[in-house]
């Protein structure tokens, strides 16, 4: 005998929970949006309101059923309708949409002041660079100067061979030999 599932139990039974996306209903508003400020939207619902005026007043008062008379207050109740529903879908549409713009507004301003940081630091390398560049630049060398500076590095070079030869002569008077 199968047992029919206790509905005073919660999470009894086979039925999954139904679970209710904000997300899908979110891109169902922003469709509506969207959809509704189309020419395709505005010539159907024209077309929409030619037929049912058309209907009600061309037809035979049987197969009528919105009376002229009384100025098609069931189209003006349909339209009113349609409306309700339409100004809050929008609205969502247009609040999901500032979510998204407030997101990428931030988003920007964070990838700017990378930007800004990295174009602060290439600057700062850039001055430092041609600061190098201008210090090189500044210490022209001239022949004389080339000439002084050669003499100074050949007479540097004539002492340490005298400091260094002396030490060498002396260990071949004393008789020892030379590795």
């Amino acid at each position: 005998m199968a047992r029919s599932p206790r509905l005073d139990a919660p999470g009894r039974g086979s039925s999954r929970p139904r679970a209710t996306s904000r997300d899908r209903f979110g891109r169902f508003t922003e469709w509506v949006a969207r959809a509704m400020g189309t020419p395709a939207f505005l010539l159907i619902l024209t077309l929409f309101c030619v037929l049912w005026i058309c209907w009600n007043t061309l037809l035979p008062d049987e197969l009528r059923f919105d009376d002229a008379a009384l100025g098609f207050t069931a189209l003006t109740l349909m339209l009113s309708l349609q409306a309700s529903y339409a100004a809050p879908l929008i609205l969502l549409a247009q609040n999901r949409q500032d979510d998204r713009d407030r997101v990428q507004i931030e988003q920007d301003r964070q990838r700017a002041e990378r930007n800004l940081a990295d174009t602060e630091y290439l600057a700062r390398e850039i001055v430092a660079l041609r600061m190098s560049l201008e210090e090189r630049n500044s210490q022209v060398v001239t022949r004389d100067v080339l000439r002084q500076e050669l003499k100074a590095l050949l007479a540097e070079l004539g002492d340490s061979d005298e400091h260094s030869a002396a030490p060498v002569d002396e260990r071949r008077s004393s008789g020892r030999s030379t590795p």
